[in-house]
């Protein structure tokens, strides 16, 4: 195939999304291209004023079936699929008097959108387009002489090739709008595939169908040398996919992951609740009776390690918690919602990314998680887990108090969110001390201390506020020496999943100790 025009004198248009429709259909007919259409395309384009020839008169068959059979018929697939620059493929259709179709407008029935607003199995399954993928596919894999578009957003290119090139289009732009043709049908297909997975109760299908929508390509990803983008998926899951950005620089991919990290973590609570994070991981998490109140206690927690942090919170964000950030560098601020005043205070730090997301995601609701490896992927599903009151097994001699039960259930669900090995201190509901992903769970007990004793000084305290804390392991202690740690630091009370063949050592040092532990029976590892 050769660089060459294509002039456009014959389309077929037959969309479920009319954006853009009738404008773009004038711009044609202005230019003297014949319009083919269906359906209720066909009606609009009429009523419209423009002349439009209806499908049936070019099959010489009529709509049947309900309209399930239309456009499946040699007068429009041989239109379609013909090969310009072969004599005989030209030959053959003017035999059998079929006229080339040069550009191919179609969009697909909103089958992702008849089944996110609860539609039943019929009429789901009749949101299943069968005619539409055919010529769409037809017309891609026929870009040498025919363009094909599925977006409205590509009308305007080939309008202006049209006047660019006299009536025609490049090779260039219709070998692009296949590409695009092939992905918005790969990604139709994958939707009704995992429709049918659903309904077989498959959580994992025996064949992965993936499918994204680019939101934006980025200026690179973990570091300068390496490319990135953002893509979107159907799920509408609230967050850093939803949010609208309404201030400051393009978001990096590590602002993207690590402001999907902070929102995640500050949906687990009720209460007011702020989350500090870096690098992925919580440098501070607290709830209080506001905002300003819980950003003032994660702030507390460690303050060096805030320095162009992420902030994530619970609640509307508004002038009073802005006041008490006042000149705290960050790189981020998300919230479900932003009020006016706090848009005002906020805008003089131009830089900053300020996100407002409509809305908190569900800790609850589980669906999945994927990760790339070497040739493969690992799903699971989102660790959705939540201790609660009821689900604590106290194994030492001292039960914990009330106060140190609702910390150590806020200890828990902060440790969640950290990277394992986790460790969590906390008081008065907040975070004291965190110490994460390290190889030895004893050194993350050590750091975590070591983090709460630094805090304390710098605000300063007369001792560490890990003193009187409780403290949270995100897995089971396989030995007693973390569990000592963190009763070396002053922690009066201890939360683990339990389940380690040692159990009965740890469980003996916290009674030695004098402190109470609980077992949860769930772990939170975060790799």
């Amino acid at each position: 195939m050769t660089e060459t025009l294509r002039p456009i004198t014959r389309a077929l248009l037959s969309v479920s999304d009319k954006t853009g429709l009738i404008p773009f259909a004038r711009a044609l007919s202005e230019r003297g291209v014949k319009l083919i259409s269906t359906g209720g395309t066909s009606k609009a384009i009429a009523e419209a004023g423009l002349p439009v020839e209806d499908v049936a008169s070019v099959t010489g068959f009529p709509e049947m079936l309900d309209g399930r059979v239309k456009t499946l018929h040699p007068g429009v697939h041989g239109g379609i699929l013909a090969r310009r620059d072969m004599p005989e493929h030209l030959a053959a259709i003017a035999q059998h008097k079929i006229a080339p179709i040069d550009l191919v407008v179609v969009n697909l029935y909103p089958f992702a959108a008849t089944r996110a607003r609860g539609a039943d199995f019929d009429e789901s399954l009749e949101n299943i387009d069968i005619g539409g993928p055919a010529m769409i596919r037809a017309a891609a894999k026929n870009h040498d002489g025919v363009a094909v578009v599925t977006d409205p957003a590509d009308y305007d290119s080939i309008l202006n090739e049209m006047k660019t090139n006299n009536g025609a289009t490049t090779l260039a732009l219709r070998r692009k709008l296949a590409g695009s043709a092939f992905a918005h049908t790969s990604a139709y297909d994958a939707d009704v595939s995992a429709w049918f997975a659903e309904l077989e109760g498959e959580k994992f299908p025996q064949v992965l169908n993936l499918a994204g929508t680019r939101k934006e390509v980025l200026r690179y990803g973990e570091n300068p040398h390496q490319q990135a983008a953002f893509y979107l998926n159907s799920t509408k899951r609230a967050g850093i996919a939803t949010a609208t950005q309404l201030q400051g620089k393009e978001l990096s991919f590590n602002n993207l992951n690590d402001t999907d990290a902070a929102y995640e973590c500050v949906a687990e609570f009720e209460a007011p609740a702020v989350a500090i994070i870096k690098h992925a991981n919580p440098c501070g998490v607290a709830t209080g009776n506001d905002l300003r109140d819980a950003f003032r206690k994660a702030l507390a927690c460690d303050p060096v390690s805030a320095f162009g942090g992420i902030i994530a919170v619970n609640r509307p964000l508004d002038a009073d918690i802005v006041e008490a950030i006042g000149k705290l560098f960050l790189e981020v601020i998300i919230a479900p919602n932003v009020t006016a005043e706090a848009k005002a205070m906020l805008a003089k730090k131009q830089n900053l990314r300020l996100l407002e997301a409509g809305s908190l995601p569900d800790p609850k609701t589980a669906g999945m998680t994927i990760r790339s490896l070497a040739g493969g992927y690992l799903l699971q599903t989102r660790d959705d887990g939540r201790i609660g009151d009821g689900d604590l097994k106290v194994v030492t001699k001292r039960a914990p108090s009330a106060i140190e039960r609702a910390d150590l259930l806020f200890a828990f669900r902060v440790a969640k969110h950290v990277k394992s090995n986790a460790i969590v201190y906390a008081k008065a509901g907040a975070t004291v001390g965190i110490g994460a992903g390290q190889m030895s769970r004893v050194d993350s007990s050590r750091i975590a201390a070591h983090k709460a004793e630094e805090s304390g000084k710098a605000a300063g305290l007369p001792e560490s506020p890990a003193k009187g804390s409780v403290v949270a392991s995100d897995a089971f202690f396989p030995f007693a020496d973390g569990l000592e740690a963190a009763v070396a630091a002053g922690a009066t009370a201890v939360i683990q999943p339990g389940g380690s063949i040692r159990d009965e050592d740890v469980i003996a040092a916290a009674d030695k100790a004098g402190i109470a532990m609980v077992f949860t029976g769930m772990r939170h590892f975060r790799h």
